[in-house]
């Protein structure tokens, strides 16, 4: 008979509310004009917590080291592997509260905070995401809840899947802004309001990385807007209103990979975990798994993670990607502990441009001076695709596929025919997604060759998208991301911004694809929101992903 206890949230009730203060609020105030990240409060009278790990993800039996500041005289931490089935592995009630400060430029070199905490993960302990969380009471009744991550790589003892499960966790460091400045936005530069291209693992995550309280908004117009009303972004409004992070809905376990693990080990499928970091410093954890997955949002990807899934692909592994936009090289330095992207500006301040190392420049994978299209990889890319479903790009638009190849195997058991639309109910097209330049012919669907393209690329099924938002003026309107996206990829891509690359890159796709390469092949569901078909239980959408999954996963390498 067990005597494990019932799994206790410690999310539940009244979290993280501050003492009532008033400040003017002046009326060419919103959003956009003051953005905000997250940073520790330092004051003695409101007792708060922050922690991060050493590390991102361990072997069990390492030992992990915890840093931590505190404003309170004690704290609790808790450590729990989430999933279908929450389990508590690790509790200490009392931990001492310590102060330190946090250093101006924590969100580039570290957060520096002392140790707070050691804790040796036990041999046996299984693979998968591990919540930190941190709390502390306050006077008003509220507790202060903070929460942090680790993973529990798989080992030759503990490994229990078919499915290794790898998290976009380089997306998730472009957006944590967590101690001044991510790669969209910060206090770099002489005026205090630039990106940083530098960002440190050495800190926590922002607020909404890590744990979200269900009912936050998603990056999908929901309801879509009726003639004339003005754009809306509610992620950004309920993220001001609530305290989390203003990018916390575009990337995240909480957001995306959580998702998908509840409903795969609904469907008793397991899965093994490893981080975008593992997958870079150790591609050989690829060899024991004849199906790897990733979800989601992972736009992020450094030369090595590209070099390991192609290699795992040639060699008859199978890749099961349910997520979009691949777009940016990163580089990964200081074993892991610092992300470099310097995106649009890379090819002015990226130091190996105009180097014979020009091709490890932080840009897009299309980049004129990069040149290894994103299709070679998940047979789809960024650039041809991007965004969909919300504020002005196409807010009424398809929020589904349209099926072009009813016949593929993919579509086994659906009852799907051609030009049918799966997956508009629940919103699974939406946000960002991955296209290609294609053609018509006979009404399929067909890629247009580009070099370093793999030949073998199947368009299964596909839905239009936007890179610029259009701007029809109407009474209060205003736009978010606008050209900006477009003329900095048109930029990169041809060199310069003209009517012509405009023109030519302006309207995308979302494409579902397969491709085949060397013995292996690769299976693109090429949306951020196809986790939301699972969740919201489109019975298209879940059996599609059992289709590949089950394909996957019943294949042997080579």
């Amino acid at each position: 008979m067990s005597d494990k206890r019932e799994f206790q949230s410690p999310e539940m009730g009244s979290v993280n509310v501050a003492p009532r203060k008033t400040r003017p609020m002046h009326a060419d105030e919103h959003w956009g004009s003051q953005p905000w990240y997250e940073a520790p409060r330092g004051d003695p009278a409101i007792p708060e917590v922050y922690t991060y790990t050493a590390a991102m993800s361990y072997d069990p039996g390492d030992e992990v080291v915890f840093h931590s500041t505190a404003t309170a005289k004690a704290w609790r931490l808790q450590i729990y592997r989430d999933g279908l089935e929450p389990e508590m592995v690790h509790e200490v009630s009392a931990v001492d509260g310590v102060f330190a400060a946090t250093p101006p430029d924590a969100y580039r070199n570290g957060c520096n905070w002392p140790v707070s905490h050691r804790w040796t993960l036990p041999p046996d302990l299984r693979s998968g995401f591990y919540r930190v969380v941190s709390s502390c009471e306050r006077a008003n009744g509220a507790r202060f809840v903070q929460h942090h991550f680790f993973v529990v790589r798989p080992t030759e003892k503990t490994r229990r899947a078919r499915i290794l499960m790898i998290l976009p966790t380089g997306t998730w460091t472009a957006y944590n802004d967590f101690g001044g400045a991510n790669h969209y936005f910060g206090v770099e530069g002489p005026n205090r309001d630039e990106p940083s291209p530098v960002l440190s693992l050495q800190r926590p995550w922002t607020r909404g990385v890590v744990w979200l309280p269900a009912g936050a908004p998603r990056i999908c117009a929901d309801p879509a807007p009726e003639m004339g009303d003005a754009p809306r972004y509610p992620m950004k409004e309920w993220a001001f209103a609530n305290g989390f992070g203003q990018y916390y809905a575009a990337s995240g376990w909480a957001q995306y990979d959580r998702h998908f693990v509840l409903w795969a080990e609904s469907e008793g499928y397991q899965l093994d975990m490893i981080t975008q970091t593992d997958l870079h410093y150790r591609p050989e954890l690829l060899d024991a798994y004849p199906c790897v997955t990733i979800i989601g949002h992972d736009e992020y990807w450094t030369w090595e993670m590209r070099e390991a899934i192609e290699r795992y692909v040639e060699a008859g592994g199978r890749l099961a990607r349910f997520g979009a936009n691949f777009l940016w090289q990163i580089r990964l330095e200081d074993g892991g502990q610092r992300q470099v992207c310097h995106k649009f500006k890379a090819v002015h301040r990226d130091p190996v441009a105009g180097t014979d190392k020009a091709r490890r420049m932080t840009s897009a994978w299309e980049d004129r001076n990069v040149r290894w299209p994103g299709a070679s990889t998940v047979g789809v890319n960024g650039v041809h695709g991007l965004y969909a479903s919300w504020g002005g790009f196409a807010p009424n638009g398809q929020r589904g596929f349209t099926v072009y190849r009813p016949e593929h195997w993919a579509f086994a058991g659906t009852g799907l025919h051609y030009a049918d639309i799966f997956g508009d109910k629940q919103r699974i097209f939406a946000y960002e997604v991955d296209g290609l330049d294609y053609t018509f012919r006979h009404g399929l669907p067909f890629p247009v060759p580009v070099e370093g393209q793999p030949e073998s690329i199947q368009i299964l099924a596909m839905a239009p998208a936007v890179l610029a938002e259009d701007e029809p003026p109407g009474e209060g309107f205003r736009y978010y991301v606008r050209s900006s996206d477009h003329e900095g990829l048109v930029e990169c891509v041809t060199g310069e911004v003209t009517p012509e690359g405009l023109a030519r890159y302006k309207y995308g796709s979302g494409m579902m694809v397969h491709m085949t390469r060397g013995k292996g092949e690769v299976l693109t569901a090429a949306t951020c929101e196809w986790v939301m078909g699972l969740k919201r239980g489109d019975p298209f959408t879940q059996r599609i992903t059992r289709n590949i999954l089950d394909r996957f996963t019943a294949a042997t390498r080579g």
